[in-house]
């Protein structure tokens, strides 16, 4: 049961392994584009690909969809990034429900772990596999794996990163319950945090914070949803930054300080950042190498 990229990866490696997939469940087709049209799941795409029976419920509480789900016999089932189930499902099989969660439970409960943890500045995060209960992220865990965030890594590099991670984690836990040797394990609530779904008033970029929290900023919501501030009265969102510590000019946070061949600093509350990649409203994202070939973005200029 899954949806997006990071569960696709999943999808694929079990597939590819000893343990027999019966059938995929995933959402209903979505209108996307300019022409609205149906588009089907990251998931669904690749189960239609090899032939496998695929269920797109419009509700998880349906009957037919349930009894549809019994007489599949599955010993378990298996959910990366997909929507909350209902106890009618999540207890069918008899090995209960396995979920793959991309950060190191109890930390970073919720819809964006991945962002939060770099926002954060996290400079470790990870994968773990649950069983799923009523509550949320908050099932007994079963394995977990950690990995290193680097200091520029931006959210999608994490993503892909703990999508293979979280993909053998998935394999080698489904191995171990195969054969009874895997011990649940009961989080520690007081170490629990929240990593709650980002907002779009979120990613408006606030100069008024240090250097190292702003280039947090950038990297935890790039490539997707984008840090955006505005330039001339046009949204420009940043992808790609750098810390820079050393400047401390005395200027207003948000000035745009110095514009070199494929960049420019930007000054901050304290400290300043590189801006390596933008995209202009209305453009597609591109180097600020390219972009200063198009647009006069100056020394002294204001990002709001």
């Amino acid at each position: 049961m899954g949806t997006p990229d990071f569960a696709r990866v999943s999808l694929q490696k079990l597939v590819n392994s000893k343990h027999e997939v019966v059938a995929v469940v995933t959402v209903p087709d979505k209108p996307q584009g300019r022409g609205l049209k149906l588009r089907p799941s990251p998931v669904k795409q690749f189960a239609r690909q090899i032939g496998l029976p695929i269920l797109q419920p419009a509700k998880l509480k349906d009957t037919q969809f349930i009894e549809h789900l019994k007489q599949f016999a599955a010993d378990v089932f298996v959910v990366v990034a997909f929507k909350i189930l209902p106890p009618q499902v999540f207890n069918l099989p008899p090995k209960g429900t396995v979920n793959l969660h991309a950060s190191l439970l109890p930390r970073y409960r919720g819809a964006a772990p991945i962002n939060w943890a770099i926002i954060n500045g996290e400079t470790e995060t990870g994968v773990t596999t649950m069983l799923i209960n009523e509550r949320v992220d908050e099932g007994n865990m079963l394995l977990q794996k950690e990995v290193a965030i680097t200091p520029d890594m931006t959210a999608g590099e994490l993503h892909d990163l703990l999508a293979e991670i979280g993909a053998d984690l998935l394999l080698e836990t489904l191995d171990r319950m195969e054969i009874n040797d895997i011990q649940p394990v009961k989080q520690d609530e007081k170490l629990a945090t929240k990593a709650p779904k980002i907002t779009k008033e979120m990613c408006h970029l606030n100069f008024n914070q240090p250097a190292q929290q702003v280039h947090n900023w950038i990297r935890g919501l790039s490539p997707y949803p984008a840090a955006y501030c505005y330039w001339q009265g046009k949204q420009l969102k940043i992808f790609r930054s750098r810390l820079v510590s050393n400047l401390n000019d005395a200027v207003e946070p948000g000035t745009i300080v110095k514009v070199f061949k494929n960049g420019f600093t930007v000054k901050c509350a304290s400290g300043a950042v590189d801006v390596f990649e933008v995209q202009i409203q209305g453009k597609k994202r591109m180097a600020v190498e390219d972009f200063l070939n198009g647009y006069n973005l100056a020394e002294g200029q204001l990002l709001k």
